[in-house]
Order: C-alpha cells, then sequence, then structure tokens
C-alpha cells in the first residue's frame, strides 16, 4: 500500500503591535467601538476596495452574521451602494472570490405575506444603520421594522421592533441546493438545515438550524421554490423555508435566538444554550467585553481618533480567522471536526502526519500542549514528535510585539528514525542561527523545547 504524507495546518492568530504601553486605562478604554465594520463594504465584483462585508460575530467565531444586500449566493453579500436589504443572515464567508458555505437567513415583514428575496427585501438609509463587530441594527423603511443582532461564538439573538400590524411576519430561508424545515407551534421553535455551499465541503454537509421565539405564532407556514405549501408545517426540498405571522402592537419587540451546528440538531441546541436565559443586553455586553478583551492587548499610543478607527477596524479583521471550527458537547468537551482530528484520524490509520502550530503567549502554548497531549492519550496514539520553537521575549498573557509568530510547534506521527532525527537537527540549527539576532529593534533570538 502506497503510503501518504498528510500535511496539516492549525494556524493561530498573528496580531501586529508595538512595543510601547497603553496611553490609556485598558481597564476603561473600548478599542472595540472604534471599529467599523463597513469597512471595505464599497465592493463589487467589477472593483474591490476590500471585498468585506460586515462581521457580526465574536473574535474566532465558528458562526457571523450579517445583512445580505445581494441575492442567494452572490459573494458581494452586502455592498455599500446598494439601497435593500433582503435577509439577515448566518455567514462563514472569507472573501467573495471563495464564497460562503451553511448560510441561512431571517426576514421580518410586515404587509403582504412576501417570502420570495427580491419581494421581501425593504430599503434602508446608512443613516439608520448602526455597525459594530458585537452589534447591528437597521431600520427597514419598507416593513416599519427595526432589526438587531447581537452574537456569541455559535449563536445570536435577533431582535425586532414591528409596527402596530395584523400582518407582521418573520420569513425564515434555508436558501437553495437542499434544504429542509420543520415547525414546531406548540415550543414556539423553527429546525432545519442547509446544505448551501460553494464547494469543498463533504458529501453529508449539513448545517443545522434552530430558532426559539418569544412569542407564539398566529399562523405557520412552509414554502418550498415559489409556492407556500398548505397544510404541512415541514418540508424538504431543494429551496425550502417558512414564514411566520403575529399580531403586533406599535413598537412590539419579537426575539429569536437563533443557533446551528454541522454535527447534528441536538448539538445546535447545545450551541443555543451559549445564550441560554440572557436577555438581549446581557448578550450584547458580554460580546463587547469579549472583543475588548482581546483588543486591549494591543498597546498603543498617539494617533488620531482617525487613526484609531482605521488601527482598529483593521485588527477587527485580523481577528475573525481562523474561526472556531469546533463544537463544545454535552461533557463541555471540542467535538466535531478540526485539523487535530484529522491528525489524529490519520495517525491511527498509520499515514505520516505532521501538524504545524502556532501561538502567542505561554498561557496560549501551554494550553496547546495539555489539548495535543491528552488527544494523543486519549487515542491511544503513539511514537510522536513534537518541537516548539520559542522566541525569547515571549510573555505569558500579553503581547510585546509580532515579528511573526512568537513560538510554534510541530507535531509528527509515523514518521522514521532519520526523519524525526532531521527535524531535531534543523530545529538545533534554527535556534544557533537565530542567537542574537534583531529585528525592528526586537530580539529575535529563540529557545527550543521538546514536547514529545
Amino acid at each position: 500500500m502506497k503510503k501518504v504524507s498528510l500535511i496539516v495546518f492549525l494556524s493561530v492568530l498573528l496580531i501586529s503591535c508595538r512595543s510601547k504601553e497603553v496611553v490609556t486605562d485598558s481597564t476603561s478604554f473600548s478599542p472595540v467601538d472604534y471599529v467599523n465594520p463597513l469597512v471595505g463594504t464599497l465592493s463589487k465584483f467589477t472593483l474591490s476596495t476590500g471585498n468585506t462585508y460586515p462581521a457580526i460575530a465574536l473574535p474566532w467565531g465558528m458562526n457571523f452574521w450579517t445583512p445580505q444586500t445581494g441575492d442567494m449566493g452572490y459573494g458581494w453579500t452586502y455592498c455599500y451602494t446598494d439601497d435593500k436589504i433582503k435577509g439577515f443572515k448566518q455567514t462563514h464567508q472569507p472573501s467573495p472570490w471563495i464564497n460562503d458555505y451553511g448560510q441561512f437567513s431571517l426576514m421580518p415583514v410586515t404587509g403582504a405575506k412576501k417570502f420570495l428575496q427580491n419581494e421581501r427585501g425593504s430599503w434602508f438609509s446608512h443613516k439608520a444603520e448602526t455597525a459594530r463587530p458585537y452589534y447591528y441594527s437597521v431600520y427597514l423603511a419598507d416593513h416599519d421594522v427595526k432589526t438587531e443582532i447581537t452574537p456569541t461564538e455559535r449563536s445570536a439573538y435577533f431582535m425586532f421592533t414591528f409596527p402596530e400590524s395584523e400582518d407582521s411576519y418573520i420569513v425564515v430561508d434555508a436558501f437553495d441546493n437542499g434544504s429542509f424545515i420543520q415547525i414546531d407551534e406548540e415550543h414556539y421553535t423553527i429546525t432545519g438545515y442547509t446544505t448551501k455551499n460553494s464547494g469543498g465541503v463533504p458529501d453529508n454537509f449539513r448545517n443545522y438550524f434552530v430558532m426559539k421565539f418569544d412569542k407564539p405564532f398566529v399562523t405557520a407556514e412552509v414554502w418550498s421554490g415559489d409556492k407556500i405549501i398548505e397544510g404541512k408545517k415541514e418540508v424538504k426540498d431543494n429551496h425550502v423555508g417558512a414564514v411566520l405571522g403575529f399580531r403586533t402592537s406599535k413598537g412590539e419587540k419579537i426575539g429569536v435566538k437563533v443557533s446551528s451546528s454541522f454535527i447534528n440538531e441536538e448539538q445546535a441546541w447545545l450551541n443555543l444554550e451559549e445564550i441560554g436565559s440572557k436577555d438581549f443586553n446581557e448578550v450584547k455586553g458580554a460580546a463587547r467585553d469579549a472583543w475588548n478583551d482581546v483588543m486591549n492587548k494591543v498597546r498603543v499610543e498617539g494617533g488620531t481618533d482617525e487613526q484609531l478607527r482605521t488601527f482598529y477596524s483593521c485588527l477587527y479583521r485580523s481577528l475573525l480567522f481562523p474561526r472556531k471550527f469546533y463544537e463544545i458537547d454535552k461533557s463541555g468537551e471540542p467535538g466535531g471536526f478540526t485539523y487535530f482530528d484529522v491528525f489524529l484520524e490519520a495517525a491511527q490509520a498509520g499515514i505520516k502526519c505532521y501538524l504545524w502550530y502556532g501561538f502567542m503567549t505561554l498561557s496560549v502554548k501551554e494550553q496547546l500542549n495539555a489539548y495535543i497531549l491528552n488527544g494523543l492519550r486519549k487515542n491511544k496514539i503513539k511514537g510522536c514528535a513534537c518541537v516548539e520553537l520559542i522566541l525569547e521575549i515571549i510573555e505569558r498573557n500579553t503581547i510585546p510585539c509580532n515579528p511573526g509568530i512568537l513560538g510554534s510547534g510541530i507535531l509528527t506521527a509515523n514518521l522514521s528514525k532519520d526523519s524525526n532525527t532531521i527535524l531535531q537537527d534543523y530545529s538545533n540549527l534554527l535556534v544557533n542561527m537565530y542567537q542574537g539576532a534583531i529585528y525592528n529593534g526586537t530580539n529575535g533570538t529563540l529557545y527550543k523545547e521538546v514536547i514529545l
């Protein structure tokens, strides 16, 4: 049998910073409020000024959320010059060229029961739009509805403020390419899955979504294609969704807690526990704190407000990826697919494996070491080697500067004795090469640790 070498990369964020101290008190300074998520959205297929969209998310969150002005499946999901919003979707898109996967959306409407994307869309103005990494709101003029969103790592809390109307609706769109939706009127819930993707996914790919409403439905119908399916509460077809009807008084709010899982519906409900019993403002406050906790690790001084907005808007983008592509199971352990899972599976099959990982602080290094060693032990993987090269300037919890990542490791399995010897020799060579090295005035000296 021909042996195959598998190289898997596990990356940790690179954060650019200076070595000078913050001039403001980090306990009161809120860098996230300098961020403008709309920067870079003045883009389209023919001209890019960033190719971004406003990602409402937590740092490295598994799921992002964004207003959708483009058609379903169009890579430029939000364009600043568009004047209509067609939905608010869960997204995982890294760029318009790569496009999206596992997406679905919600959209409030009033009056006529419009559920198709080009019929339900509403005019909006940037003057009535607020975009922060931890919060998004916009007024939908055609429906007289205010939409608000605040995220957790895998879930989101939606709040819709309706006018007085006998015909208020929330449309759920599971997108095309094969989808399923089910209504539970007794518990005010929606479940289903989307298979929408742009390629590069396994054959059994599904993103299972769950939604919990805080108000009972007056009407509840499913749709497929361009038709309402009378008398049914679930449907599976190429492109399906649901229309949920309410009677609302002026200013009445309807909250919807939404989550999803790439594993199964049960895990999606577990992921929704990130919100639990918290109200909208509690989730919003926790999201804001999460961004500030990460952003305050970067220490800057001087500069105008405009320069700070530019800096922190760029830092926000660098903190979105790589995403946490795993989910927490009932026992509190990471579940689902990770690059380490690929390594473990390949190692068990006798394949030669190399796993690269990086870290920026000693505390993260310790967490990664414990995670790796525990995984090898639980899966009874033997015969591995693991070597780390670390910059001497690394600190326990803060990031003093960034001439690259501050530490990295290589984990191997099923390599020959000679191959492992070469790994050790090259590690020693790099340590010797970088003795006394200086990069932009920063000490670049390395040291080596053998983990296995």
